[in-house]
This record gives structure tokens, sequence and C-alpha cells, in this order.
């Protein structure tokens, strides 16, 4: 995947070659671990959210159950061949695992893509995308409940982390920009000093033989110095509509009284039975988000199929409501538009999520929609005419 034709070129069977390297980031948790275990009990994983959300006002579209593919288990590599063989067909050019180390060497989730890696299938591109991020009881209302902290402990633990990764970035599958392998961190804002990993990490990768690395910071924040060393960045959904939502004063007061939100200490008086979660029109989202990341090659798009967080969150959750695959199909519209006139290998484009299914937030065939946000994607990145 280290080249890629100029956009309308034929490749070498004559078919339209893509428009956009399109990359989707991928949950690896539906799988039991012992930590879900215990926190939430025996055989937990997202599914378990999944299959018991309910509505939470009238038209509430849940729960959203999967179709093609079912309830898959990850530790099944048959299961992982058909996801990558539904996203290839689709335009979908890789992968990028989330991927979790929360320093001093504590990993969770990491079987499936040590399986991934390991055996050599699927036999599709993928990269890596740092989620440093400490786990608390946030989405379900007690914040300060630290379930597994983030930290950081130093050099040492830089470097055993890059030495844990390097087969990664060895293996003919990583996903690479001008020859380097791709590394993406999602919340570089959270580290004490971003600049100075880039730095180290760097050398680590010059020391190994590696001919660099694409270094890539998910932020809203673009204008930080701190994050210069990076070579691209690109943007946080669904945070980076709800941060700068529009609407004027009136609008907004409509909503509170629609979502009964009237504050923490209301809603803890009254109850939060009270409680409604929180909902935006889907298509307000592209127009919206359009003018927030920065013009250049360097700021890459970051596309939202949809989002509904309320299998895990309750009405403390979030609502894209009226999300369709057209709608969708027109927001990667405008991602594809944005990066056509880049070098080939610069034409990125992600999208988030394959399949956070809790968050509402995925391209994997659903009850409702089948195949239609996959189909959608496929048309744009081929440049053919949006499916009906």
């Amino acid at each position: 995947m280290d080249t890629l034709p100029p956009a309308g070129a034929e490749d070498s069977a004559g078919s339209a070659a893509p428009r956009a390297r399109v990359l989707a980031f991928y949950l690896p948790q539906f799988h039991p671990i012992p930590e879900n275990d215990l926190w939430w009990g025996k055989g937990f994983t997202e599914w378990t959210n999944v299959a018991r959300a309910r509505p939470l006002f009238p038209g509430h579209e849940q729960p959203r159950l999967p179709a093609d593919l079912g309830f898959y288990d990850l530790r099944l590599p048959e299961a992982r061949e058909a996801q990558a063989d539904l996203a290839r067909a689709h335009g979908v050019e890789g992968f990028c695992y989330w991927h979790y180390w929360f320093g001093g060497g504590r990993r969770i989730l990491e079987r499936p893509f040590a399986e991934v890696l390991a055996s050599g299938r699927p036999d599709f591109p993928f990269c890596l995308a740092w989620a440093n991020q400490t786990w608390s009881g946030v989405w379900f209302g007690d914040p300060k409940h630290i379930l597994i902290r983030q930290t950081y402990p130093g050099l040492e633990d830089e470097r055993d982390h890059f030495l844990a990764l390097l087969p990664a970035f060895r293996d003919p599958r990583q996903i690479r920009v001008d020859g380097k392998p791709m590394f993406i961190i999602f919340a570089p804002d959270e580290m004490p000093d971003a600049g100075a990993f880039i730095e180290h990490w760097r050398r680590l990768a010059a020391e190994h033989g590696l001919p660099g690395l694409f270094l890539v910071g998910m932020t809203n924040r673009f204008d930080t110095p701190a994050f210069a060393g990076f070579d691209a960045l690109t943007a946080i959904p669904p945070n980076d509509f709800i941060n700068t939502r529009p609407g004027g004063a009136l609008r907004n007061l409509g909503r509170l009284i629609r979502e009964r939100h009237f504050g923490r200490r209301f809603n803890r008086l009254f109850g939060e039975s009270l409680r409604r979660p929180r909902r935006f029109d889907y298509a307000e989202v592209a127009p919206a988000v359009a003018g927030l990341l920065p013009p250049g090659e360097r700021y890459l798009p970051c596309v939202l199929p949809n989002w509904d967080n309320t299998p895990r969150s309750g009405p403390r959750g979030y609502v894209f409501e009226n999300a369709t695959p057209a709608l969708f199909g027109r927001y990667l519209r405008d991602a594809v538009r944005r990066v056509a006139d880049r070098p080939a290998q610069r034409r990125i484009v992600f999208v988030k999520a394959w399949n956070e299914w809790a968050e509402g937030n995925y391209l994997e065939p659903d009850a409702r929609h089948g195949l239609g946000f996959l189909a959608a994607l496929k048309a744009e990145v081929a440049g053919e005419s949006p499916p009906p």
C-alpha cells in the first residue's frame, strides 16, 4: 500500500483507482477479558450494552443490531477475515486498530491485533492508534471512579512501548505514507510533552532501521505549538461538532427543555429519571464541521457515520438523529474533495469508526440500513453515482 494511483486513473485491472485512502478506526473489544468480567460481569463485551439498549425518547432508534456479521467474537479468525473482506470490497483501504498502552507495559484488549500480527491474517492493511486515555466512569456519571489510569513513566517506558510495536511497523501490511509507518495518537493534549515523545520515537525509528514514522495527532486544537512535530493532525468527532454546535440562545434553550437537561444541581435534586440524551440532527454535522479543519496538506479529515452512545451512557449520552447513508455519503464527499489535489500518498480520509457499536458509530451492516453506509462509501471513493 505504499503507492496510490492518481485520482481518476485506472489500476491494472482496468477499474477506477480510489479517490482517497479511507482508513477506518477499529475497536478490538468484542471478546471477554478478565477486566471487563470484574467491572461489568462475567462475559461482558460491547454487545452486552448494544443488545440491552432501549429507546429513551419517541422516535429513538434503539436497539441497533448487527446484520451480515452478527454478534461476532474477535477471538475467531473467521470473524476478522469477514470484516476485512467486507471493508476491502467497499473501498476501505485499511483498519486503524485502537491500541492500549497504559504505561509500565500495561495493555488491554490486545489479543485480536496480536493474533492478526502473528498469523499474517487477514491480509489487509493496518496501522495502530494509541488510545492514551484514562478509563473512568465518566460515561456512566461517575468520573472520579478510575478503572485504569493512563500513565507516562518516562523514557524507558517510551522505549519499551516502541519496541513492543516494532514488529507491526515492519509488517508488510503496515499502512505507510512515503514509506513511513503510520502511527496515530488519540489524545496528544493529555501527554506531558508530546513534542519530546515525538523526537524520542523518531530517534528510535532511525536506530532500528525504519525510514521514519508518519505520526498523526488527533485533536480539535490545531494551533497548539506542542503539536508542531506531528506529520499530520486530524479532528476528533463528535466533539468537533458538539463543542462548536450552531444555534442561538433560544434554539439552545428549546433543546435543553426537550432534553430536560437543566444542570447537574437540578437533575440531582429532581432525579435522573427526568433527564434525556442530548440530541442533534445529523444533517447539521457536515456543514458545521467543514470549516473547522484548517486548510493544508497537514490536516486530514475524519468523518463520522453516526453517533448514539446511549447504549453506554443512557440519558447522559449524545444522539445524532436522522443519519442516513445518503447524508453520510455527502459528508464523505466533502472530505474526499478536500484531499483531491494532494499527493497520492497523502489523500487520507479517516472514518470513525468501523465497529464502535455501543456509540452508534459504525460502518458494518445493521438491521435497518444493511450495507447502506458501506455502499455510500464505495460510491464516493470510486467516484460513482451514490446508490439510491
